[in-house]
């Protein structure tokens, strides 16, 4: 027999991440080959919202995940290096880009947590504090975007969500949350046209986020 030809065994994935909840586990993704990531990417929904389309898209290497392969999974179930993942829904709803900005970068690495263990709707704040910066000329400051917002996680240790602080009103909330998310989401490596895609932030689901108090005006630098 080939022994190129065969297909390793999926890893223990119960035994690799104890610490997960059941239903962490089971968040899988329909993305397990690249007919279907290449079959999505040119289908009419996903062409008008231009996912993985742009110029600067083209420095980022999506690859399929592997079946029954959990959104908690880092390098201990993959030895081919560096990944994270990302949800299809914060590309195609928040015009989220990568590779991410310094900002984005910056309040992953505040909190701790990977990309995809943040909550959509949580990202949409990120995009909207950055947006409405940018209009006022000023610079995405994450000590201010922490006074205004404060980071949960629910039980069973899922996504972490941003909360508005009591009485710092700057975004008003979602009428609806994000749905239909869940098992659409890829792998994303670097590639040699950008090898610093995934540098200065979390790439894998942690175990313990770092969910601080909302920061005090008067903690706050003169500047900001």
């Amino acid at each position: 027999m080939d022994q190129e030809n065969l297909v390793p065994p999926s890893p223990d994935y119960k035994s690799l991440y104890r610490w997960a909840p059941s239903n962490l586990l089971e968040e899988t993704s329909s993305f397990t080959t690249h007919a279907r990531i290449v079959a999505y990417r040119k289908s009419e929904d996903c062409h008008k919202s231009r996912i993985l389309g742009r110029e600067h898209d083209k420095f980022v290497r999506v690859v399929p995940c592997r079946v029954g392969e959990p959104v908690c999974c880092d390098e201990s179930s993959d030895p081919k290096g560096p990944f994270c993942f990302i949800y299809f829904t914060v590309l195609k709803k928040l015009s989220l880009r990568l590779p991410f900005t310094g900002f984005e970068r910056a309040v992953l690495t505040e909190i701790n947590v990977a990309p995809a263990q943040l909550h959509p709707n949580s990202w949409g704040f990120v995009r909207f504090f950055s947006i409405l910066c940018h209009h006022f000329g000023h610079s995405s400051s994450v000590d201010v975007f922490l006074h205004f917002f404060e980071a949960k996680i629910p039980d069973k240790k899922l996504w972490v969500s941003f909360n508005g602080v009591a009485e710092r009103f700057l975004l008003t909330l979602f009428q609806q949350s994000y749905k239909g998310f869940k098992g659409k989401f890829f792998k994303v490596r670097c590639n040699r046209r950008d090898p610093t895609l995934l540098d200065e932030f979390p790439l894998y689901w942690a175990e313990k986020p770092k969910l601080k108090k909302p920061k005090c005006l008067e903690d706050l630098p003169p500047r900001e």
